[in-house]
């Protein structure tokens, strides 16, 4: 078996906010050969082609969703592929978690990802949104990725062959849909224990100031340029806190939406409307949404 057709799953069961519909089916990828029956298996299935990783940065909207979810296989261990001096190029595949992939570069000493520590994502996901936080960013460490589309086939895309931007990835090609399927990033030796340090005080300041153990798709909006942070003018404008129903923005960080338990997506948009309407009024700021909106 190249491929598994999981017929109905939900968005909620799916991601980290814990909202959404279900979708028409579920098709996860065993080997590379299924990519060959990817095609035809999508036409039978209708609707559009998503590619989901762990589903950490997902607003998925209520009632039944024309979506087919794709998911990348877990890959083997991460490998270190070629280095150089201090440097080290590392693989690791598309469908592995994101804390897997930093606990093994702490073990190894390499560094260059420490600021990505407590973002549960899949590699895929991250380089997918070209995910950054706390001075690190997948953009600035990636080497060449593993990509697929209906279109080009599989291919390895090197850095000039993407287009990398604040929370962006794209290939270069006229791909309608593409799916990650591994990375190569370029990482430095630096000790374990000087990588494990690192990833601890990451992890100490968000404790601090984020809700990590909240049902939650991480920061809502993108930080506008030439304005303050979006957690600051959410904050300013009393959005700390914000409830409507079983949704809210988080009392820690005003730009985090949380489901305290029984939220809905409906919920969610409202309250997304309304801090941007706040802060557009107060500020004229347009503030951008992260979360990518599944609907």
């Amino acid at each position: 078996m190249h491929l598994k057709v999981l017929p109905g799953p939900t968005l909620a069961e799916r991601t980290t906010l814990r909202l959404g519909g279900p979708a028409l089916a579920e098709v996860r990828i065993v080997s590379e050969r299924g990519l060959d029956e990817l095609p035809g298996r999508l036409e039978e299935l209708g609707g559009r082609a998503m590619a989901l990783g762990h589903g950490s940065n997902i607003l998925a909207a209520d009632g039944p969703l024309p979506v087919v979810l794709l998911r990348a296989p877990e890959g083997e261990a991460p490998e270190t592929v070629f280095t150089s001096g201090d440097e080290a190029v590392v693989r690791a595949g598309a469908g592995m978690g994101l804390p897997a992939l930093l606990a093994w570069c702490a073990r190894q000493g390499l560094s260059g990802l420490e600021g990505l520590a407590g973002i549960p994502g899949a590699v895929g996901g991250a380089v997918a949104m070209n995910a950054g936080s706390f001075g690190a960013e997948v953009g600035r460490v990636l080497e060449r990725v593993l990509l697929y589309s209906p279109c080009c086939g599989l291919r390895w895309a090197g850095r000039d062959d993407v287009r990398l931007g604040y929370r962006f990835f794209a290939p270069r090609t006229a791909d309608v849909f593409f799916l990650v399927l591994a990375a190569e990033l370029r990482l430095t030796q630096a000790g374990p224990e000087a990588v494990r340090a690192a990833m601890d005080a990451t992890w100490a300041r968000k404790r601090a100031a984020q809700p990590l153990a909240a049902a939650s798709a991480g920061c809502v909006f993108k930080n506008p340029e030439g304005a303050a942070p979006a957690g600051k003018l959410l904050d300013d404008a009393g959005f700390k806190g914000r409830r409507l129903g079983g949704m809210a923005f988080s009392e820690l960080h005003a730009n985090f939406l949380v489901n305290l338990g029984g939220g809905t997506a409906a919920q969610a948009f409202e309250l997304i409307q309304a801090a941007r309407e706040a802060v557009a009024t107060r500020f004229g700021v347009d503030l951008e949404l992260e979360v990518k909106v599944v609907a």
